[in-house]
């Protein structure tokens, strides 16, 4: 039997992968227990660490660079820079792919050309710059989604313990505020009965189911940051 020839040249070697997000809002909303909903949470503590570390990296070697820049030293501490930058953008994209289902294609390779092609790396700046503009934002969805957490949780589970403040604290219930202004008068309020105790359970329990949509909001940005800075 005849066989044809066909060209290698003709078969892709690499399938790009689209900027595809596996993990729909939905899976998200099917409640504040389920996988979906603590990766994306797990996302943002992890970003907190890693955030902090990537903004040092970057404002240090970039001053360093730039403040030696007048010398040949400044040069590899640039370079360094360009590259330490790409490696933490790499993880950033695997962290996506696992955590928050993002498939993103890599950035071009590194140019070609010694120090001066390295220098002229439009992907590795671009990932230097994820680092510096993520950093406050990254602090703050860290702090939004601790005290989202806290808070919902705290209050969703008040009708198991409201018990230990007449008890062991001395105080008639859980105490919202309690303090006495400037003409002598005490303003104090405490969730005592059954039904203040309840409603204040039923928030937190809506603050429970709230937060992991806010989460996914929050996350939003790391996702357009990604596919905008760090793929290719």
């Amino acid at each position: 039997m005849a066989t044809a020839d066909i060209p290698t040249a003709d078969i892709p070697t690499t399938c790009p992968l689209p900027h595809v997000s596996e993990q729909p809002a939905g899976a998200v909303r099917r409640g504040p227990l389920s996988s979906a909903a603590w990766r994306e949470h797990g996302y943002v503590f992890t970003s907190f660490p890693l955030a902090i570390a990537g903004f040092v990296l970057a404002v240090t070697l970039f001053s360093l660079g730039a403040g030696l820049a007048v010398t040949v030293l400044g040069l590899p501490v640039l370079v360094a820079l360009l590259a330490g930058a790409r490696g933490l953008g790499a993880g950033e994209r695997g962290r996506a792919a696992g955590m928050l289902g993002l498939r993103t294609k890599a950035p071009a390779p590194v140019p070609a050309g010694g120090i001066r092609g390295r220098l002229a790396d439009v992907a590795g700046w671009k990932a230097v710059l994820f680092q510096v503009v993520m950093f406050p934002w990254r602090i703050a969805s860290f702090v939004v989604t601790l005290t989202l957490l806290l808070t919902g949780w705290v209050v969703a589970l008040l009708p198991l313990y409201a018990w230990v403040f007449p008890t062991f604290v001395g105080w008639p219930g859980y105490r919202l505020f309690d303090w006495t202004d400037a003409t002598g008068v005490r303003h104090a309020y405490y969730l005592e009965s059954f039904w203040q105790i309840g409603a204040a359970s039923l928030v937190g329990i809506g603050l429970v189911f709230l937060t992991p949509v806010v989460v996914r909001a929050l996350n939003g940005v790391d996702r357009a940051a990604v596919r905008g800075l760090l793929a290719g």
